[in-house]
């Protein structure tokens, strides 16, 4: 086990005792959540969502009927986000709780199997879909070992040619599952099948609603096919192992610096593969992420005359990107220009 997760488990595990306590003392019993209780005063559904991406499938299912809340606060890399003690008192009292799973939410676990509230509807988002493999980074490698090299992996996966020609064989599961407009459709199915069941009485919307962000994500699908078909290169280098399916889904290969960790950074003999690859490919942009430091794609841009770009995985928006308007389309929209750009 990951020794950073060791103690985020442990600290998990200290803030739930120390809630429940203060539920118990001052209730004088436990707390009995139901959906009707996870319901605001104004009839919505309080939903609580894990990450960036999980909040704006849930608001644009949800629409009027739910309130949502985004747990990871705005311009924070969610990969070692931690949720505190009011995190856990919001969840006591919501209906919904939506996450990604395949591994992205470390500490879902843990709190799911403290809270009191056993009516809370849990959605896990990429239910159902084949998940890729990833590497860890470096240090993560060094601390991890071997322990979680098959756990909540789809044996299955790597009878598809495509996806075993184009992603990396390594050690543990790659939670981007949304990077794929048509894994995000399966996902905010799942999450319109959760708003059903929790909120019949307003199925209808919960329906509409998909039935046209499925139709806008089959159409984002089609615009990256056309416009990704006919590039002259296919390599892409991006700083952290978010890109898989992605690239999977549209022929390109993902040439990740470090592994799935963006907080590791590759070690010198991994740079200079990079930079040999680059050159030899005639790699013109190296990707960087908004909340991750680009110093190590900048030092590999400048090593082999290429220019520096951003590739957004979406976990994340700031306050300003959400206030002009930034959702999943535009930055997808934002991703297939960059990669348009890059390999002409």
């Amino acid at each position: 086990m990951n020794i950073k997760r060791f103690w985020s488990k442990l600290l998990i595990a200290w803030l739930t005792l120390t809630l429940g306590l203060g539920l118990l003392a001052g209730c004088g019993s436990p707390v009995n959540s139901s959906v009707d209780e996870g319901a605001l005063p104004d009839g919505r559904l309080s939903v609580y969502a894990s990450f960036y991406t999980m909040y704006d499938f849930a608001v644009k299912i949800g629409g009027d009927q739910v309130s949502v809340t985004n747990m990871v606060p705005a311009g924070t890399e969610p990969h070692d986000w931690e949720p505190a003690a009011s995190d856990m008192i919001g969840l006591e009292k919501a209906a919904v709780f939506i996450y990604n799973g395949a591994g992205m939410e470390h500490w879902a676990e843990t709190i799911l199997g403290s809270l009191q509230n056993k009516e809370l509807l849990v959605v896990e988002a990429s239910k159902g879909l084949p998940l890729l493999h990833g590497s860890l980074g470096e240090e993560e490698e060094t601390a991890a070992g071997r322990e979680d090299e098959t756990e909540g992996v789809d044996p299955h996966v790597w009878l598809s040619p495509a996806v075993s020609a184009l992603c990396m064989i390594a050690d543990t599961v790659d939670p981007h599952v949304w990077l794929s407009p048509l894994n995000a459709k399966a996902e905010m199915e799942n999450i319109k099948n959760a708003f059903v069941r929790a909120d019949p009485e307003h199925a209808a919307d919960y329906e509409a609603n998909y039935a046209r962000y499925a139709a806008e994500l089959e159409a984002l699908d089609q615009e990256f096919r056309e416009t990704l078909a006919a590039l002259t290169h296919r390599e892409v280098i991006v700083a952290h192992q978010a890109f898989g399916y992605l690239c999977a889904a549209y022929g390109l290969k993902q040439i990740p610096i470090d592994g799935l960790s963006p907080d590791s950074e590759p070690d010198p003999a991994r740079v200079a593969e990079i930079i040999d690859f680059a050159k030899e490919h005639e790699v013109k942009v190296i990707f960087f992420e908004e909340l991750v430091s680009p110093k190590v794609a900048a030092m590999i841009a400048s090593a082999v005359g290429a220019r520096t770009d951003q590739l957004n995985p979406l976990e994340g928006l700031s306050d300003e990107e959400r206030a002009a308007g930034a959702d999943y389309f535009s930055v997808m929209r934002q991703n297939m220009e960059a990669l348009k750009a890059a390999l002409e």
